[in-house]
């Protein structure tokens, strides 16, 4: 009898699977750091910065935070190709994807029920990605593919075309336990959404009347096909764009009900009816999938960041803005949940969740964990870096962290390294 078969993400050596040898985390107290006195009841003193091969220190978090973690953020190497000085960013395809897998398995462990996981990665990698994604988490706990705008201008020297994208993939670890915080639209670029004011001062915008999607026909809700009656007197009908008979959004009832929220607006073909959604009464609504530079900042605004925190220090060639950050934690955690960042870079996740009163573990090999990322975090605590979201979340400083290291393997080798 054959064995049942699955669709599933193939490559070279995907059955080979990495022997971890358990280690512990060692506290290094003269590279961990506090702040002299509490600035405020939601200090933490407890987040942690690892200095070691991920793999092994996802593992070794594993018997202390399992189903613990609310959100995973990760910016792992996109595999491009480019020589990157913090990273060896040209793995062949195959063994990146099992360095993916074998963290990816272990953070799914870590996640809470109502934990997520969010991974920024361009197109290189972010079709395969996501399809290990869907095997590693399962299809149905996929929430998202949200496009962030990186790059606030055009590329003249692109090939074919000037990319100004990357991915955000949202995964849950159990959909239907998993919520997402709601955006107020009071935020900037929100606020500009609601576009008009009425006689009140009010702000509001306006959205079509006839319903679109998939659903928009006539055939699928047929007692909303009917008038309405135009400035003009004329009778409108909901007809599609291809000339077929649509449907209304609200029932007749309604449009009698709520025609003071009833706008027409006039083209060359003819009358079409709107209704106003205004702000104040939509205080919160869901994030949207394109995110842009605007409202989220872009590649540019992360490299100014990291050049005021560190004048004479090369920034990384891809860092992520603060506000990008600062809006994945806030969509994805509430304050004293725990974020993961296995891939930390120049500490910019942990950097935003400490000044947002969430607790943080980083994971960092390369030593930019001692050139980057300590002193970042020690103006964070400080209250020295008054720059990225800082002002927006009135951080003045507190806090603090304990820095670990990998204990040594207690595996003896061969002269052959076996």
């Amino acid at each position: 009898m054959s064995q049942k078969q699955r669709l599933e993400l193939t490559w070279i050596g995907k059955e080979i699977r990495p022997k971890l040898e358990p280690r512990i985390l060692l506290e290094d107290p003269d590279k961990s750091y506090h702040a002299d006195h509490r600035m405020s009841e939601n200090d933490s003193f407890d987040n942690r910065l690892i200095f070691g091969d991920n793999l092994l220190a996802l593992k070794a978090l594993e018997s202390e935070f399992a189903g613990k973690i609310k959100c995973v953020f990760i910016d792992p190497p996109y595999n491009t190709g480019s020589a990157f000085e913090h990273y060896d960013d040209g793995v062949e395809h195959s063994i990146w994807l099992s360095l993916m897998r074998d963290r990816l398995e272990i953070i799914r462990r870590l996640l809470s029920e109502d934990g997520s996981l969010w991974i920024t990665i361009d197109d290189h990698e972010a079709h395969y990605l996501k399809v290990m994604c869907d095997e590693i988490f399962e299809r149905h706990n996929f929430i998202s593919n949200i496009i962030w705008e990186k790059a606030d201008s055009p590329r003249m020297d692109a090939h074919f075309f000037s990319t100004r994208h990357d991915h955000i993939l949202v995964f849950a670890k159990n959909k239907k336990k998993f919520v997402i915080n709601k955006i107020s639209v009071n935020e900037e670029g929100l606020a500009k959404h609601y576009d008009k004011v009425d006689d009140a001062g009010r702000p509001y915008y306006l959205k079509p009347l006839r319903a679109m999607g998939g659903d928009d026909s006539r055939e699928a809700r047929p007692t909303l096909f009917f008038p309405l009656t135009a400035p003009d007197a004329s009778d409108v009908f909901p007809i599609r764009k291809d000339g077929s008979e649509g449907r209304w959004r609200w029932s007749q009832e309604r449009t009698e009900s709520d025609q003071h929220l009833i706008e027409w607006i006039k083209s060359r073909k003819g009358w079409s009816p709107y209704y106003r959604i205004y702000g104040d009464v939509q205080s919160f609504r869901p994030p949207e999938t394109i995110w842009n530079h605007t409202d989220v900042g872009s590649n540019r605004t992360s490299k100014a960041e990291i050049k005021t925190i560190f004048n004479d220090i090369k920034a990384f060639d891809t860092p992520k803005p603060e506000k990008l950050i600062h809006r994945i934690i806030f969509l994805a955690t509430n304050p004293n949940d725990i974020v993961l960042d296995s891939f930390a870079g120049s500490g910019t996740t942990g950097a935003v969740a400490h000044k947002m009163g969430r607790r943080w573990i980083m994971i960092e090999l390369g030593e930019h964990c001692h050139t980057h990322i300590i002193p970042r975090l020690k103006k964070v605590i400080d209250g020295e870096d008054q720059g990225g979201i800082s002002k927006a979340v009135n951080w003045k400083g507190g806090g603090g962290f304990r820095y670990y290291r990998l204990a040594p393997s207690l595996l003896e080798k061969d002269k052959w390294g076996k």
